[in-house]
């Protein structure tokens, strides 16, 4: 437990952002010790969640979201944390020390973290409005695409990130028929290279999605509602619904603080301004073996909620966490660990021709990221698996020869403790 040693005069931490990192934090800073007040502030209905199932299992209504709640509803109540659901936050005036809501209410803060996530990127196309074009973040966005889903109904999914992947494996589980426009030769081949991306669409084609690699989407036609795309390459796809998964761009509420794609954050999950503190999506943090970076994901909106909690309470510990996602589609699961952006060598152990592999991203010969493909195992609960030989791999900057890495033979592990 950390020890808070200045007075909070009465002034609350207030939180904004009631997503994972939101809820994280406020957990955090209650349950290691903070006397004073703690107001959460979510745009959204409802309590703090974990967002994965919505691209997934409850999407597919084989799941509700209980398992996903970071505390169940009636915690935050019991833990004096007043969560405020509905308002919007229409300015944070670091030099005040306030926060500004819809309602022209102001608290004034003790200190504040953002943690207000990221929005949707929207298509700015014709027909762009039309009923029936989906975008998919929030648990009322998911609802909507649900009640299209209905067996024998034909989808453009516009997009194959991971959210574009995942929605296109659900639906088609669900007995919808999908076509998947994106510019790409292959779906995630931007973060995970041309040789995983190909096994992927090779995954989603053996299941009945239709690819439409290197195109994209010009136009949305329909009368009352959307009836078809119009691709810049000039195919026509009949379609009952849509879904756009093209990313999404940190959600900054205003706030005089160093932005640069997202807000600034140090290795302490501090802004540029005394007392304000960053979690989550909308933060560009700096890492102690990354550099400057921005993540979009479920893991480090866990922990960088509670490592930013933690640094509002006076801990002096970076925030080092060694990133690390998921991904589900159809049976295939993926694991990735580290992060890079480029690299200059992709080394496999496994089988490309068999789908089953774990690949290396090295860059100048150090290991900088890694990924399982039905193979590698949750590098969080599988503790002696492969893939968190690769975390420690990636936490030590090993240079193991591509060889060896390549070699079945050699166990991982030594090479990691090695």
């Amino acid at each position: 437990m950390y020890c808070v040693t200045e007075r909070t005069s009465g002034n609350p931490i207030v939180i904004v952002g009631g997503g994972l990192a939101g809820g994280n934090a406020a957990v955090t800073v209650r349950e290691e010790g903070f006397p004073g007040p703690v107001v959460l502030i979510s745009r959204e209905p409802g309590i703090p969640f974990g967002r994965p199932p919505l691209s997934k299992t409850y999407l597919r209504s084989e799941e509700d979201l209980d398992g996903w709640y970071v505390r169940p509803a009636g915690w935050y109540a019991d833990h004096d944390v007043e969560l405020r659901s509905g308002p919007s936050v229409v300015a944070v005036d670091p030099a005040a020390h306030t926060v500004t809501l819809d309602s022209d209410e102001q608290l004034t803060y003790h200190k504040v973290l953002i943690a207000t996530g990221g929005r949707n990127r929207r298509l700015a196309i014709p027909g762009a409005e039309l009923p029936g074009v989906h975008y998919l973040r929030t648990v009322a966005e998911c609802e909507a695409i649900k009640r299209e889903a209905a067996a024998g109904r034909r989808a453009a999914v516009v997009g194959m990130g991971f959210i574009g992947c995942e929605v296109a494996a659900s639906l088609t589980q669900l007995g919808v028929q999908v076509t998947a426009v994106f510019p790409g030769r292959a779906p995630l081949e931007r973060v995970l290279g041309g040789q995983v991306g190909t096994l992927i669409g090779a995954i989603h084609r053996a299941n009945g999605v239709d690819l439409l690699a290197g195109d994209q989407v010009a136009a949305f036609e329909g009368t009352e509602r959307l009836e078809a795309i119009v691709t810049a390459a000039g195919h026509r796809i009949p379609c009952d619904f849509a879904v756009a998964g093209i990313g999404v761009e940190p959600d900054i509420p205003p706030i005089a603080v160093a932005q640069q794609n997202g807000i600034l954050a140090d290795e302490l999950c501090r802004a540029s301004v005394p007392d304000v503190y960053v979690a989550g999506d909308v933060a560009n943090h700096l890492h102690p073996l990354f550099g400057r970076i921005r993540v979009e994901h479920y893991n480090n909106a866990e922990k960088q909620g509670v490592a930013a909690a933690r640094s509002m309470l006076g801990s002096t510990t970076p925030y080092d966490y060694v990133h690390s996602f998921w991904s589900d589609q159809y049976q295939h699961k993926i694991e990735y660990v580290g992060h890079v952006e480029t690299w200059d060598e992709f080394v496999v152990r496994g089988s490309v021709d068999e789908g089953k592999l774990v690949g290396f991203y090295l860059v100048d010969g150090i290991v900088r990221a890694a990924v399982g493909l039905d193979r590698g195992g949750d590098p969080e609960l599988d503790l002696d698996g492969e893939m968190a030989a690769c975390v420690r791999l990636v936490a030590t900057r090993a240079r193991p020869a591509p060889g060896v890495l390549a070699d079945e033979r050699t166990d991982l592990w030594s090479l990691a403790r090695s």
